[in-house]
């Protein structure tokens, strides 16, 4: 049977009960009444916020008044369909945050639902039932088969408990209790019986420690720090060019009125209102394909850092192994052969009760039917006392014998063992525990006769048969997994070599003192939690630790589990995934649930976030490059030339030609990293600045061909100007949807390439027709696209530069740009070579 799991007091029944002011005799109704009204409920604390101030704060902040604010300027202008589209998706972005923040209320109410809703009392002398709310410290209890312990409590009187606390500490067997020991909120009692004392209640139980983890858990999304660094970025430019476009025209006399109306306009183009929308709509569809891969994401924030993620933290119980006791090759002695031995131990089992062990010796029995021909006359069940079972059998000829199995060293004890049989069974024994197996001794008795050893029995929780496979392929794409288990370091440590992830396996508690605050540990604790493969004999609290202690080293961190025990862990990670057959806890606090058996599934998941983050990246690339085009442009050509290069209308069209079909590149082809991926702003903001530099040149250049040798009116030069601005903004994105050159695979989707040919054929028809524009030649036309494909090699030419500056510590990429460089300076490369 399993043991006490590490850290449970140990203190003298009297000392427990004087803490408590209890007395064997429990409390009176009065005494339990006054120490409920001063301690509170034996239930977790509820803090409840209107659900209308929540929802306006999602109103609030940087990104929101950026866009309350461009709504607010279209009001006084009067341009409603703006004002309309804006508040739109202001609205959209806000009903995203505000449904994501009810994970943390549901995580808290699905750790309510485990509780006890009854108990048994002992009050004013008498059993009866109370509600478990009631309950206060120095209650005395009653826990029996089946009963869900209400509050931490200590045993006082009773032969033995079992208790599946598996969901709490993460220990694969039933725990088994004796006088003095502490039994958990929210444990299940398996077996026995016991009298307890209660010590803690409500929030103040291990059940209740954990819970409050969750609550307070939480890793802020990397996601939104890259759309608030990108949207700052476009809102100082918007406003600096603005101003010098305000100050300007009031300097050359202008009306006010039309010169606002038309910065409006400018900065509505420019901020990236939409940007939030399609980022998420990005990651929406995305969440809808890893759900075909049963995998489902609540929230969406998650794919981005699990494309980033390089540590995976991972439960052992149910996660990394089977959560099934499995029988391992019998060691026989007396038994003849090992089919013997089996169906010994078996005989000294008792299916109705349930017992892990006695099941996963029943089931390993090849023939069912040799229990048949014999009869079970008397049965004593495991207690912690004596460590073994033992059972009286007749066989089918009318003869009775005793079978017993149980801890080795007892049912050794029971047999006269010769010094090598002894020695043997000693080595066995030391062997097993050494790889992390349980072993159980078995002995036979004839009559009145002596007990003679029949062999070892050794039992463990295997592996998955994908957990190899999945760990493997997780070190392929970058990722270390560590394992994180309630288990003793033995079990760990052979679980661990058996699945590849190395030896260095240490308990926790050598990292964490008790009662310290986990989430403060030293740097060099952290650094030694970086270096261990894994952790053993772990408590909730160490979980949620360990992945704080992993992100403070600057590691994207997974955390994946299915029980009580890991929610708290699973909230704080960057990416909590809760496996299948999670308890309501795991799943609430979770980032994404697995709904099929296994691990593989991270992996493809990991796949799939990683191309989404590719997607999200090209198009933030391409929305900054746009902007400093547009911007840019606009202000210098009216400082230059004196004249609005484009109307507002045409900033208009602009703006749904280029923004409202950018949706589909959601479904675009996209290069798969083998490394993990961040945003790297230094990347995306220097690339976004060197593409819009070089539109604003190659729009200059094609408006002085306009202007001075093809000598246009105003009306056609805006026009001209308009059509570049189009048809090159799509080019644009297939220049920043890959670090390659752009006709190298990953191809653009169809529907990207579509939805460019259809918005670029409309900008055309508008300049070659008269549509809303002046009309220009249509040999005009030809030379306008002519001009943006030269300019297009220029720009990627450009690109396949900045990255080869910015990216050659990229072991992917380092081959690649390193040609690159070699063909851009051949003089240096001749003289450097690597």
């Amino acid at each position: 049977m399993a043991e006490q799991p590490q850290g449970a007091p140990r203190k003298p029944l009297e000392a427990i009960l004087k803490e408590a002011r209890a007395t064997p005799a429990g409390l009176t109704a009065a005494e339990a009444a006054k120490r409920l009204e001063a301690g509170g409920p034996n239930a977790l604390p509820e803090k409840k916020v209107n659900p209308l101030l929540r929802l306006f704060g999602y109103f609030w902040g940087p990104i929101p008044w950026m866009i309350e604010a461009a709504a607010a300027l279209s009001a006084v202008v009067g341009h409603w369909a703006d004002l309309t589209i804006i508040l739109v998706l202001l609205v959209f972005n806000a009903a995203i945050g505000f449904f994501e923040e009810h994970k943390a209320e549901n995580a808290l109410a699905a750790l309510k639902k485990q509780l006890a809703l009854r108990a048994r009392a002992l009050r004013d002398g008498a059993w009866g039932e109370v509600d478990a709310a009631a309950l206060v410290v120095g209650d005395v209890v009653r826990l029996r088969l089946g009963d869900v312990i209400p509050a931490d409590a200590v045993c006082l009187e009773g032969d033995y408990l079992s208790v599946d606390q598996a969901a709490l500490t993460g220990e694969s067997l039933p725990v088994a209790k004796k006088v003095g020991d502490t039994v958990y909120s929210g444990a299940v009692a398996k077996q026995g019986e016991m009298v307890a004392v209660v010590t803690a209640t409500g929030a103040n139980t291990f059940f209740g420690r954990t819970a409050r983890l969750v609550s307070t858990a939480g890793a802020p999304s990397h996601f939104q720090k890259a759309v608030m660094t990108i949207g700052n970025y476009l809102i100082y430019l918007t406003l600096a060019m603005v101003a010098v476009l305000i100050l300007v025209g009031l300097d050359r006399g202008e009306k006010l009125l039309e010169l606002a109306q038309f910065a409006l306009i400018l900065t509505v183009a420019a901020i990236p209102v939409a940007m939030p929308a399609v980022l998420s709509v990005t990651m929406a569809v995305g969440a809808l394909a890893l759900s075909r891969l049963r995998a489902i994401v609540s929230r969406l924030e998650a794919i981005e850092e699990m494309a980033g993620m390089d540590i995976l933290c991972s439960d052992k119980t149910g996660t990394l192994t089977q959560n099934r006791l499995t029988l391992g090759e019998p060691i026989v002695f007396g038994a003849g052969d090992a089919a013997g031995l089996l169906l010994l131990g078996a005989l000294a089992s008792k299916a109705e009760d349930r017992d892990a062990i006695d099941l996963a010796i029943l089931d390993g029995l090849a023939d069912k039917k040799a229990l048949a021909g014999f009869t079970q006359t008397s049965f004593t069940p495991f207690d912690p006392v004596g460590k073994r079972t033992e059972a009286s059998v007749t066989d089918a000829s009318g003869a009775t014998f005793a079978v017993t199995k149980g801890a080795p060293q007892v049912v050794m004890g029971l047999c006269a063992l010769s010094a090598e049989d002894a020695a043997r069974a000693d080595a066995a024994v030391e062997g097993l525990a050494a790889k992390g197996s349980r072993t159980l001794g078995v002995a036979r008795k004839e009559g009145e006769g002596t007990w003679s050893f029949c062999g070892i029995l050794p039992l463990s929780d295997p592996p998955r048969e994908d957990s190899a496979a999945t760990i493997a392929k997780a070190g392929e794409h970058g990722i270390a997994v560590k394992m994180v288990t309630g288990d003793n370091t033995a079990i760990a440590r052979e679980i661990s070599r058996q699945l590849g992830l190395g030896d260095r396996i240490v308990p926790a508690g050598d990292f964490f003192a008790e009662g310290a605050d986990v989430s403060r540990l030293g740097a060099d604790v952290e650094a030694r939690i970086e270096s261990a493969d894994g952790f053993a004999q772990v408590f909730p609290e160490h979980k949620y630790g360990i992945v704080k202690a992993l992100q403070n080293r600057g590691h994207l961190v997974g955390m994946t589990g299915d029980g009580v025990n890991d929610a708290p862990a699973l909230k704080q990670a960057d990416v909590g995934i809760a496996v299948s057959g999670a308890t309501d806890a795991a799943r609430a606090a979770a980032d994404l649930v697995l709904t099929a058996p296994g691990l593989s599934v991270i992996v493809e998941a990991v796949e799939y976030a990683r191309r989404i983050f590719e997607r999200m990246n090209s198009y933030a690339i391409y929305r900054i490059t746009e902007t400093i085009r547009i911007m840019l442009f606009v202000v210098l050509a009216i400082l230059v030339y004196d004249f609005y290069p484009i109307t507002a209308v045409m900033i208009i069209l602009l703006a749904l030609l280029n923004d409202v079909p950018i949706m589909t590149i959601a479904y675009d082809n996209t290069y798969l990293d083998p490394n993990p991926v961040r945003w790297d702003m230094r990347r995306v903001l220097t690339l976004s600045t060197v593409l819009g530099v070089i539109g604003v040149v190659e729009t200059f250049g094609l408006l002085i061909l306009a202007k001075t040798y093809l000598k246009l009116d105003l009306a056609q030069i805006q026009s001209f100007v308009f059509l570049k601005l189009a048809v090159a903004g799509h080019l644009t994105l297939f220049v920043a949807r890959s670090r390659r050159p752009f006709w190298a695979s990953p191809h653009p989707a169809p529907a990207m390439v579509w939805s460019a040919l259809a918005t670029k054929a409309l900008a055309t028809a508008c300049v070659g027709l008269g549509w809303f524009v002046a009309a220009i030649p249509w040999e005009y036309v030809g030379l306008i696209w002519a001009y943006c494909i030269v300019w297009l090699f220029i720009e990627d030419w450009a690109k396949l530069v900045v990255y080869g500056h910015l990216a050659m510590d990229r072991p992917a990429n380092r081959r690649f740009f390193g040609r690159v460089n070699r063909l851009l300076h051949p003089a240096a490369a001749t003289t450097a070579r690597p």
